[in-house]
């Protein structure tokens, strides 16, 4: 104990005598011994050291991270900052929001009209696919006729064959294309409607 006090009066003692630009640094060693002195020896130079204050009170602390923890850290700070911008976004589309509609009938109106355009292509695309599977049938029921009567198939006809199935394929693609526009589109309404009746409920 008489050690312990005279050791921190040896600190105190110190710090006391140095000028008053003079920084104390208090850093440990590899065997976990701590050091005292105005600066820090540069084999320590990656370690953790804290500032004292005249007293001996720590008044600033430097941690050093490991290769690990910055990049643990910098991680952290990424998604914090995604975050931050992921509620801002969130703020601005639900002030859009609020200053577009007026009530949910509007956002059903606004719906409606989007869907007019894709709902008439996929009416089109539907009757063209239509055409395109009856027009292959007749073709695949030309070529099973010459293959019955053990007949070579012409070459046209084998053409034609291919070209019908490559637009039927388009076709079918097409379609999926715009029933996946379709249901987006509905998802992005249904969503404004529910966010809607969410912010107005909160009012």
């Amino acid at each position: 104990m008489i050690k312990h006090r005279l050791f921190v009066a040896l600190i105190i003692g110190m710090t006391f005598s140095l000028p008053a630009t003079a920084k104390m640094y208090k850093w440990v060693d590899d065997q976990g011994v701590t050091h005292y002195g105005e600066t820090v020896p540069p084999e320590y130079a990656d370690k953790d050291r804290s500032e004292l204050n005249k007293a001996g009170r720590v008044i600033k602390k430097k941690e050093i991270l490991t290769p690990e923890e910055r990049r643990a850290r910098e991680l952290e700070d990424i998604k914090k900052r995604e975050n931050e911008e992921t509620a801002l976004e969130r703020k601005r589309r639900d002030k859009a929001l609020l200053n577009t509609y007026s009530n949910v009938k509007e956002i059903d109106l606004a719906r409606d009209r989007s869907l007019q355009q894709v709902k008439a292509r996929i009416d089109s695309v539907g009757s063209q696919l239509k055409m395109a599977e009856d027009n292959l049938k007749g073709l695949q029921k030309e070529a099973d006729g010459y293959t019955r009567a053990n007949k070579k198939i012409h070459a046209s006809l084998q053409e034609d064959l291919q070209e019908s199935q490559a637009r039927l394929a388009k076709l079918q693609q097409d379609m999926e294309k715009s029933m996946a526009e379709k249901a987006a589109v509905e998802a992005r309404f249904n969503a404004d409607k529910a966010r809607y009746n969410e912010l107005v409920g909160k009012e």
